[in-house]
């Protein structure tokens, strides 16, 4: 059945209100601690207000320290804006505060702000390539006792052992984004799981499918590929209320200011910076009310998520504090969810897939 997690992405438009925003960020990790969250989802964005907390890995320790049970996810980690080493160590070390609560969700990037390349020195064409090499050497890193040298494109190292080794091992629990249907198709190849962005219900089960597919024809067994499925997320808005009427009116605008904020700030770095580094010809699913946004009373919202159970989803990433809505309106938004809706779906944790090739 399905399992639910919270992905907290605070805005704060205002600098003056971002000491307030992550002080009500922390409050909502406990929170669904007590609730019974399974997951807390972190995201990293830099320079633009779109996550409060900036950080996720500072932030990570203060969430792993504040709580008990709740898993700890990062969807993503930047990869490509980070030394390997580095950040390897820091995710061992994460992994022993949170005694193996930790999920490492690694991917390329932001396809969208460029200040966040140009903060860091580093050019955003190289996204892609300085993330496979920088995963290589993160699982080198917590796995070789001996230490070991690389050699590659970006970088050039002699690495001693890691200390802290990883309180989970081999290494702590790896999941890859999939924004794409290919870069689906290849984690299904590789028998691994991943995370999918906001998409249609149609898309969602095209890709579900076609992962399932591409896994059976690399030779992996049905046993192999059940766990990655019950290990794969994908990502929606949720909004509940006690009415179907009170929800539209809480989520639908808090949505639909969250989209046209971002959409404003994006054009404004594209007229600063002269530079689009992704061009999309229609609206995606992910600003679009009907695709990105469960909203309603916990009965509807069961319905849609018994939707996305259907297509057998492993869990669903669930965003409650949407855009400029208030920190106690997502607080109730989630209590009605883990009180009325989640326990419809009997809860169950599978075994980890394979982390890493």
């Amino acid at each position: 059945m399905l399992r639910f997690s919270n992905f907290l992405f605070p805005e704060s438009r205002d600098p003056a209100q971002d000491s307030r925003v992550i002080d009500e960020s922390l409050a909502e990790a406990r929170l669904c601690d007590a609730l019974g969250v399974e997951v807390l989802w972190l995201a990293e964005h830099h320079f633009d207000g779109n996550c409060a907390y900036v950080d996720p890995v500072t932030f990570a320790a203060a969430v792993a320290a504040s709580t008990t049970r709740i898993r700890v996810g990062f969807a993503v980690a930047q990869v490509s804006l980070h030394h390997p080493v580095r950040l390897a160590e820091q995710m061992a070390l994460l992994d022993n505060i949170a005694h193996g609560r930790l999920i490492v969700g690694l991917g390329r990037g932001t396809a969208y702000n460029v200040y966040e390349y140009q903060g860091y020195g580093i050019a955003w064409q190289e996204a892609q390539a300085r993330y496979e090499e920088a995963e290589q050497v993160m699982l080198r890193a917590w796995t070789s006792p001996e230490g070991f040298e690389h050699r590659g494109r970006f970088w050039t190292l002699k690495v001693p052992r890691l200390r802290p080794t990883p309180y989970t091992r081999p290494h702590p629990y790896v999941l890859r984004a999939a924004s794409s249907e290919e870069g689906a198709i290849a984690l299904g190849r590789r028998g691994l799981p991943f995370m999918m962005n906001v998409q249609s219900l149609e898309v969602t089960r095209r890709r579900m499918a076609l992962y399932r597919a591409a896994m059976r024809e690399a030779g992996h067994d049905e046993a192999h590929i059940a766990r990655c499925v019950a290990e794969s997320w994908v990502w929606r808005n949720v909004v509940v209320a006690e009415t179907d009427a009170e929800a539209a009116r809480i989520g639908i605008p808090a949505f639909e200011a969250m989209q046209e904020h971002r959409r404003r700030m994006r054009e404004t770095v594209e007229a600063e910076q002269g530079i689009v580094m992704r061009r999309e010809a229609a609206p995606p699913a992910r600003v679009q009310v009907e695709h990105a946004l469960i909203h309603g009373s916990p009965d509807t919202v069961a319905e849609r998520m018994a939707e996305l159970d259907a297509i057998g989803v492993g869990g669903v990433i669930c965003s409650f504090r949407l855009g400029p809505m208030p920190a106690e309106v997502a607080a109730e938004s989630i209590r009605l969810f883990m009180t009325r809706v989640a326990p419809r779906f009997r809860s169950r944790r599978a075994p980890p897939a394979a982390a890493a090739e």
